[in-house]
């Protein structure tokens, strides 16, 4: 069985997790810095043989008030590179990931100053357990 592999992209880092095999849990995994679009496709598909991936879930950032931010275009263009890996690619609304990693860490008492890398991880797993959950009903 496959994993499914979600991302939080960002323009410094992207964060990474992978679900467990069963695709019930999604869980941090890494972060990459964003050295332009065919480097990160090197890295993913290194990832996808290593991991047995087999369908992507990208967070896709609205705004508060569903409207598209100059974000949301961004996305949609590593989206479009991301598709020449041949696998699924499903889009999941990441509003507020990246708030509930952050208060995830203070409850938890590890600081977030330095550890952005970690929120973004923390992130794609939200966005992935997500889409997992939406999966299993």
């Amino acid at each position: 069985m496959g994993r499914v592999l979600g991302i939080d992209y960002g323009d410094s880092r992207i964060g990474l997790a992978m679900s467990d095999p069963i695709k019930i849990i999604a869980s941090p995994f890494k972060t990459i810095r964003n050295e332009g679009n065919e480097k990160c496709l090197q890295v993913f598909q290194s990832l996808i043989k290593e991991k047995d991936v087999e369908a992507i879930v990208v967070g896709l950032p609205i705004g508060l008030k569903g409207q598209e931010t100059a974000q949301t275009k961004k996305v949609g263009e590593f989206v479009n590179l991301l598709y020449a890996l041949k696998l699924p690619i499903h889009l999941e609304d990441e509003r507020l990931s990246s708030v509930s990693a952050e208060k995830s860490m203070i409850q938890q008492n590890i600081k977030t100053g330095h550890n952005k890398g970690l929120i973004d991880q923390r992130a794609a797993a939200i966005i992935l357990q997500q889409f997992l959950d939406k999966q299993n009903r």
